[in-house]
């Protein structure tokens, strides 16, 4: 018979906590999802509400809470250049005193913590495709240092308190994800294309299209994070998690078009300041470690994503930030 761990989420009600508490729960786990739902809808995790073995709980991560838990996954965190960047102060925050807080808790509860960290932590990278032992490119006064030098900066902690108070740590380093659930004004480039492209409207360029990313399916990169958690004790990470193949952007704006039937235009507008030119990560350690690579193409993601977007009302959705 499995045991049955009391397990935290913060940042559960957001695209990847939501993914992450359907799967928790499925395996008979007592979840407790934690949310102040700043960038993340309760619609997420509602059908999750009468589940005996889930809990809601709205709660700010940059304040001390005091659960007994035996694993946490803190996740909270605006991931998106929109949302990270419409409050940059709280950004840092939620990386520092987030970090400060589930650690303080593991460490008081002898529990397992992860951090999801970031391929940001990469910067605008000089080695290609990226390592975990690449140091990174990021530049600490920008319009995206507070999401970039928050997470890193949160390693740092958990590191510490692995070395100075022998908590037991994961940390991991997430690549460009997409997938259901995804905030229609997240102002990621996904959700952007399909928003627009099933509008009708003109699909928003920034910069000439070269630039490269690597999309990870939503499910793929689930995965990955509870075989992190699961893993072996002297395996701390940094581990990457992505999808290693690299599309150009421009290439994903033409498959999105294809796969919604939208007569949409591209229409170029100047690069955004520090946006990364190449993102792809190397997944050796993924694979060797967790015996992990993601399994659903690019072109299957995006149809189940695009069926998404076609389901919700963006009525139904505030944009607190500037839409790009």
């Amino acid at each position: 018979m499995p045991t049955v761990k009391r397990i935290l989420v913060t940042g559960g009600a957001g695209f990847l906590g939501s993914h992450l508490c359907d799967r928790l729960v499925q395996q008979g786990h007592d979840v407790i999802c934690l949310d102040n739902f700043f960038t993340s809808q309760k619609s997420n995790v509602t059908h999750l509400l009468a589940r005996p073995n889930f809990e809601l709980i709205r709660h700010d991560v940059t304040h001390p809470l005091w659960l007994e838990v035996d694993e946490i996954y803190n996740l909270a965190c605006p991931a998106a250049p929109g949302h990270y960047q419409y409050n940059p102060i709280k950004t840092m925050k939620t990386s520092v005193l987030g970090a400060i807080n589930v650690l303080g808790m593991a460490k008081r509860c002898r529990a397992k913590v992860l951090q999801a960290s970031t391929s940001e932590v990469y910067g605008d990278p000089d080695v290609h495709p990226q390592p975990e032992s690449y140091k990174g490119s990021v530049n600490p006064i920008g319009p995206r240092a507070c999401y970039d030098e928050g997470k890193r900066a949160a390693e740092t902690l958990f590191f510490d308190y692995r070395r100075s108070n022998k908590v037991n740590i994961r940390v991991v380093r997430i690549f460009n994800t997409y997938g259901p659930r995804m905030h229609p004004f997240d102002g990621r480039v996904v959700s952007n294309f399909i928003r627009q492209a099933l509008a009708g409207q003109d699909i928003t360029m920034f910069g000439d299209g070269a630039q490269t990313r690597s999309f990870c399916y939503v499910d793929d990169l689930i995965e990955a994070i509870i075989r992190m958690m699961n893993g072996p004790d002297d395996f701390p990470g940094p581990v990457n998690i992505g999808n290693p193949e690299e599309f150009t952007i421009m290439q994903l704006a033409r498959q999105v078009i294809e796969l919604t039937g939208s007569k949409s235009k591209v229409v170029n507008r100047p690069p955004l300041v520090d946006d990364p030119k190449q993102r792809q990560p190397d997944i050796a350690l993924a694979k060797r470690v967790l015996d992990w690579s993601p399994t659903v193409p690019l072109r299957d993601g995006l149809t189940k994503t695009i069926a998404y977007f076609r389901s919700i009302s963006l009525d139904a959705f505030r944009a607190p930030t500037p839409n790009f």
